[in-house]
């Protein structure tokens, strides 16, 4: 089983596959990970800031490396902003059968009533060593352009609303 987590920054991805690791022991690839590797080595001129491009460039890695997991019968879970929201049409049923995505959302009610908590949680898992980009602004116009995008693609999200309470069962 492949389990692919996406959504905007802060919206708590990481945190979701530790969880996941934690309860199913599946084990997690964080695609910032991956990025911060590629550009450290010199392998990839983009910067961190190359978002569009950032996605151009590792969903196809990203891509074989779900077929691999998936013809190897090895469980993953796959988290990180740069997951195209098309990505399905890049598999075939057989593939398909054994992914699932979850999209994180923040409303914006959520987010004008919680966040400093968002901000508070920003390093729970992994360190930020600058975070003073993240403003309300940016939080309530990233997490409306993934909703906007998540329905415009029909595709599965969760919405954090009242409570930031997420369960997944597999």
């Amino acid at each position: 089983m492949i389990i692919l987590i996406t959504g905007a920054s802060h919206t708590g991805k990481t945190v979701l596959a530790q969880k996941l690791l934690e309860k199913y022991k599946y084990p997690y690839l964080s695609i910032d990970h991956l990025k911060m590797g590629l550009i450290r080595s010199g392998y990839t001129k983009l910067t961190p800031e190359d978002d569009d491009k950032l996605t151009e460039y590792l969903w196809p890695i990203v891509r074989e490396m779900i077929k691999t997991a998936i013809e190897n019968k090895q469980n993953l879970i796959i988290e990180g902003c740069y997951i195209p929201f098309d990505w399905e049409k890049d598999f075939v049923k057989e593939y398909l059968d054994n992914i699932r995505y979850f999209c994180l959302v923040m409303s914006e009610n959520y987010i004008k009533n919680h966040f400093d908590n968002i901000k508070e949680y920003a390093s729970a898992v992994e360190s930020r060593l600058d975070d003073e980009w993240c403003t309300i602004e940016s939080v309530l116009e990233d997490n409306a352009q993934f909703l906007e995008l998540a329905k415009k693609y029909n595709v599965k999200y969760l919405l954090i609303d009242d409570k930031y309470e997420i369960e997944i069962d597999l």
